[in-house]
């Protein structure tokens, strides 16, 4: 059996998805193309696949719709692409699941590196917690999504702000994953929240603060250079 990445691209446009898949296959991808949601399942059921590069707007169910519907049984990466403009959906995208967006029109070139880039990631990714679980686990710690609570090893409750939860509950729901700065307003906040990047390493500070033994050796929350934020435990639904 061939271990080359196998990619499934979803895409009704077909110079689009003829264009991605010749690209992709010259630089040594298995590539399988299809125009609609309706067969991805047995799709997937037959072939392993490492990467699902999904369109967000296509005939009957739509990208959105698909990615929420495969995250609630695979963790198999998605890299959604949308128009430019759309930013609600690119939010959307990513509260569905998706790993990375990409905007229409696209070099090949960028889709190629995010692909790249989403299977480094996805590699050392642990595998993510039920993500209808009212309470996760990491380290001793506990965070109630309900209650938005925060519980250390102690069994003592910490003070957390609305963003610095809402930060918290992010990471937990994707441990493992580099996040970028602009991921994480989309995923917290929203670009109509008006936030910049520099609020969100405010925020990840003063969090450390509260969770790390040693807030400026942090072990739990990461700093990847050039490229944003990892939360590095193994994280479990209570």
């Amino acid at each position: 059996m061939s271990k080359l990445p196998h990619i499934l691209v979803v895409e009704d446009d077909r110079e689009i998805s003829a264009l991605v898949a010749r690209y992709l296959r010259a630089n040594d991808y298995r590539v399988m193309v299809t125009g609609h949601g309706r067969n991805i399942d047995d799709l997937m059921q037959g072939s392993r696949i490492d990467l699902i590069v999904l369109d967000l707007m296509l005939p009957g169910e739509n990208g959105l719709s698909i990615c929420k519907r495969l995250r609630t049984t695979s963790h198999v990466p998605i890299i959604m692409l949308t128009a430019r403009s759309d930013e609600v959906d690119r939010i959307l995208g990513l509260e569905m699941g998706a790993d990375d967006y990409l905007g229409k029109p696209f070099n090949p070139r960028e889709l190629l590196a995010r692909i790249r880039a989403v299977l480094r990631r996805s590699a050392i990714t642990v595998q993510e917690p039920a993500t209808g679980a009212r309470v996760l686990t990491f380290l001793g710690w506990r965070i109630d999504r309900t209650l938005r609570e925060l519980t250390n090893p102690a069994q003592a409750r910490v003070a957390l702000t609305d963003a610095e939860f809402a930060l918290l509950q992010v990471l937990c729901e994707r441990p493992g994953r580099i996040l970028s700065r602009d991921q994480l307003i989309d995923l917290t906040q929203g670009r109509a929240a008006g936030a910049f990047e520099r609020s969100v390493d405010i925020l990840v500070s003063r969090l450390r603060r509260k969770i790390e033994i040693d807030p400026h050796q942090p072990s739990i929350i990461k700093t990847v250079r050039s490229g944003g934020y990892v939360f590095t435990p193994a994280v479990e639904p209570a």
